[in-house]
């Protein structure tokens, strides 16, 4: 017998545990007992649950089983009791009181956990699977990577305490007066709900700091099953909160399509039956309608809550509004809120994707608004419990594949052609294959310093694994001087008739370098690519091409690794390191990343031209590369540049290269070069100081800017929001011009 309680905590008049136990075979199964400190039995309540995590790392495939559980007692403060488990006539006892649950909870304590389950039977077996997939060098970072996470400047739970709001300001909330106050209609169908979890979420309402609002439920439970029962006494205790009983399931398209049809406020706002929201919810977006007249959508970053609805844990910081992010996952979710002139446009639920309904629903409303909002602060819980997606995606499986549908319809709205939409590296992740239109000519800029092995490394491996083959290489000399190298560039032009060398003969200016070789371009793609490259996937030109074509982008990124399979480029966050850095740096290409950020074609506000494609046409109509930016950040400015035009920066995370990063030019390792870079930095501050200032758009102000892993803020180290401290670099600041 394997088991663990995972949760335990006092709350009222009642102890709630939380886990799981499993015997040698799934077929076992496993009873309980709770007993006061005389061994007398007491009364419990126990809910079975769903536990494919489990399952799965100890039977190695997913039963249709319950291996985890839920139990509540009464408890009486001072006193002691015993869960005892027993399965396949092992029995365990494990001790409860006030003392012991506090000392569990604690920090310290539950780093002790973390450790111990680095070192249980389950890890192991998770570690050799791992092992065998990807390698022991892979392994070892991973480890790596879960120790340093032990010590982790905060729990989710602490922190989320640390940042709500307080009660003066939950008070102050109540007293506003906005200029607009609309009605908000909550809608939300409601499906043979647990009277628990439906009481919870109406509760939630209740307690709103906000008070104009309506809730508009549609039941759908089959007959004799129905809700009315505690809806009737919720509608009576306050008259804005309505229902309708259906009487029949209609699917859950149906279902809410009837709640929306009660709806009679200014806003929509989207809720689940089993879920809840924290008492600012409704203020916060109130609060945003008033600041964004032209906001038709708006959304908010969300955690998840455990089954006893009181801890919280998961939270995903958002980035603001992302379409290609959007169809690589449904990552808006909740909270979602409409203005009911755009849902009359946009039309209701279909049910043709039950299952992927308010994702289809969101393309629909985010293609036609004026504009997408995005609050970036928890405002909705998702309940995580059996059968949720939240906590278990296989239990919807349907869902997903509901989803993929929903991205081609919107691609077939927008007029963007799609081969494919496929699973991505989870189930209800997705990736787009594009359809190439014609076979237009890509030319590869390339900058070089001696080093022609890695030059030759590079461009072979374009030419020889590559699958799109009209390319032209243009090969910019810089000031190369062993003879080895220009032997070599003669013997590439003699064997290839698409490669061109053209000679760079001043000092090094990266921008002015990669600006002297797009001249000598006549592709209509620009592919910026540095000689320290290769290329593992065969098709990165046709994954990059593809974005890059859509008239709506400008500008395209890779997935770039180190030697060793870790990440060395999955996209920029201006602000990160101060000025701008590349996030996930050092994870393993194996590894999970934030929500699987890593792995989703998204919008960036920056790439690094490392290996950037860019239509040559914007790359004229900026300017190319500011060469007043000789060294750093000119890649990054680019990107600022082009998006200043509208044009999206995309980064797609199948087109895959190795990066050996920075071979030719060298170290920033003396006072003149130190002095430099230093000025750069000045320069970029000034030619950009709003993104500095008030944070990109595609990152989160909850997540730090310490770290390239999409960790919590350092409460102690940095404000949420709050920039960098750049003041050092305001001496090397550009004067002005008279």
């Amino acid at each position: 017998m394997k088991y663990k309680v995972d949760v335990v905590r006092i709350r009222e008049n009642s102890i709630t545990l939380n886990g799981w136990v499993i015997g040698k075979s799934p077929e076992s199964k496993a009873t309980f007992r709770v007993e006061d400190e005389r061994h007398n039995p007491v009364k419990f309540k126990y809910v079975p649950t769903r536990r494919d995590d489990v399952s799965q790392i100890y039977y190695k495939k997913c039963y249709d089983r319950d291996f985890g559980f839920d139990i509540r007692f009464p408890y009486e403060r001072g006193k002691n009791y015993f869960l005892l488990i027993r399965c396949e006539g092992k029995q365990a006892k494990i001790k409860y009181n006030e003392e012991l649950i506090a000392r569990r909870s604690s920090v310290a304590h539950k780093r002790i956990e973390k450790l111990k389950d680095l070192m249980n039977m389950e890890t192991v077996h998770v570690a050799m699977d791992f092992w065998k997939e990807h390698g022991l060098k892979a392994l070892v970072v991973k480890s790596k990577h879960k120790l340093q996470g032990l010590d982790n400047d905060y729990d989710y739970g602490e922190w989320y305490e640390l940042t709500k709001p307080t009660e003066e300001e939950l008070e102050a909330q109540r007293k506003k007066l906005f200029d607009f106050e609309p009605r908000l209609s909550i809608a939300i169908p409601a499906y043979k709900t647990p009277e628990r979890y439906l009481k919870e979420m109406l509760d939630s309402i209740l307690a709103q700091t906000y008070t104009n609002w309506e809730v508009c439920i549609a039941d759908g439970s089959p007959k004799g099953e129905s809700l009315e029962r505690v809806l009737r006494r919720y509608a009576e205790k306050d008259s804005r909160i309505r229902y309708q009983i259906l009487g029949e399931n209609k699917g859950i398209a149906g279902n809410t399509n009837a709640a929306m049809d009660m709806a009679r406020g200014d806003f929509l706002v989207l809720a689940d039956h089993d879920d809840t929201l924290p008492p600012h919810a409704l203020y916060e977006v109130v609060k945003a309608i008033n600041e964004r007249p032209n906001a038709q959508v708006i959304y908010s970053d969300e955690d998840k809550l455990d089954m006893d609805g009181k801890a919280l844990f998961d939270p995903h910081f958002k980035p603001d509004f992302n379409p290609d992010l959007l169809t690589s996952v449904n990552y808006i979710c909740h909270l979602f809120v409409v203005r009911m002139d755009l849902l009359e446009t946009v039309g209701r639920f279909r049910q043709e994707f039950d299952g992927a309904q308010d994702y289809d629903f969101i393309f629909r409303c985010t293609e036609a608004a004026k504009e997408v909002y995005h609050i970036p602060k928890v405002l909705y819980h998702w309940r995580c419990h059996q059968n949720s997606t939240a906590s278990n995606p296989e239990s919807k499986r349907y869902a997903f594949e509901a989803g993929a549908r929903a991205i081609m319809a919107h691609y077939e709205r927008m007029g963007i052609e799609a081969e494919s939409v496929v699973k991505g590296v989870d189930f209800g992740i997705y990736r787009t294959k594009f359809k190439i239109q014609g076979e237009p000519l890509v030319s590869v800029v390339i900058p070089n310093k001696d080093h022609w092995q890695d030059l030759d490394v590079c461009v072979k491996s374009l030419m020889e694994r590559a699958t799109y083959r009209n390319l032209e290489f243009v090969i910019v000399e810089n000031n190369s001087t062993e003879a080895e190298t220009f032997a070599y560039y003669e013997r590439l032009q003699a064997e290839h008739g698409n490669v061109r060398v053209v000679t760079w003969e001043r000092e090094f200016n990266y921008s002015a370098i990669n600006n002297f070789g797009a001249g000598f371009a006549a592709g209509e793609y620009l592919l910026l690519l540095n000689n320290d490259t290769e290329i593992i996937e065969p098709d990165c030109i046709q994954e990059m091409l593809g974005f890059c074509q859509r008239e709506d982008v400008g500008i395209v990124g890779a997935r770039l690794l180190y030697a060793d399979d870790t990440i060395q480029h999955a996209g920029v966050v201006v602000g990160f390191g101060g000025i701008a850095g590349h996030t996930f740096i050092g994870l393993h290409k194996a590894e999970n990343s934030y929500f699987h950020r890593a792995m989703c074609a998204q919008d960036y506000s920056a790439v690094t031209a490392a290996c950037m494609m860019t239509k040559k046409s914007v790359f004229d109509q900026v300017g190319g590369l500011s060469e007043e930016l000789a060294v750093a950040f000119n890649d990054i400015d680019y990107c600022m540049k082009v998006r200043s035009l509208g044009k999206l920066v995309v980064y797609a995370p199948y087109a895959l290269l190795y990066h050996y990063e920075s071979k030719s030019r060298g170290l920033e390792d003396t006072p003149e070069k130190i002095e430099r870079f230093n000025r750069e930095v000045a320069v970029f501050i000034k030619k950009w100081p709003d993104i500095i200032q008030n944070g990109d758009p595609y990152y989160n102000p909850n997540l730090t800017l310490r770290k390239s892993n999409f960790a919590l803020r350092d409460l102690l180290k940095e404000k949420i929001g709050e920039p960098y401290d750049l003041s050092v670099y305001d001496r090397f600041a550009p004067e002005e011009q008279a």
